[in-house]
């Protein structure tokens, strides 16, 4: 076996690596988090908790919250009654933006 199949095959290797590696920052953030769409609160107790991966800041109706090494945030609210619409944010280090609406109810 000759070194041209030998260097072809580490540079596919390497190719593959990288571009395994980059996705992730190129794709932009990704958020999950609870409570669910249309999610009734008999209390009005929310208790916002999820993870936002490849971010670099992350709002709730405008105001920022705290993301921590993993990705985690939460965050707790008194609703009034009625419904409620959460409006999750959340920017990477390259300004890529993504928001994410729920509505909740509160009886």
């Amino acid at each position: 076996m000759g070194t041209r199949p030998l260097v072809a095959l580490i540079l596919i290797a390497l190719v593959g690596y990288g571009a395994t590696r980059i996705w992730p920052l190129l794709s932009g953030p990704s958020l999950s988090f609870t409570p669910q769409e249309h999610a009734v609160l008999p209390d009005g107790n929310l208790a916002l908790v999820g993870k936002a991966l490849h971010t670099e800041n992350l709002w709730l109706n405008g105001a920022p919250l705290l993301i921590d090494e993993e990705g985690n945030f939460s965050t707790s609210l008194v609703l009034p009654q009625g419904n409620a619409i959460l409006s999750l944010t959340a920017t990477d280090r390259f300004g890529h933006e993504i928001t994410e609406r729920r509505t909740v109810f509160v009886p």
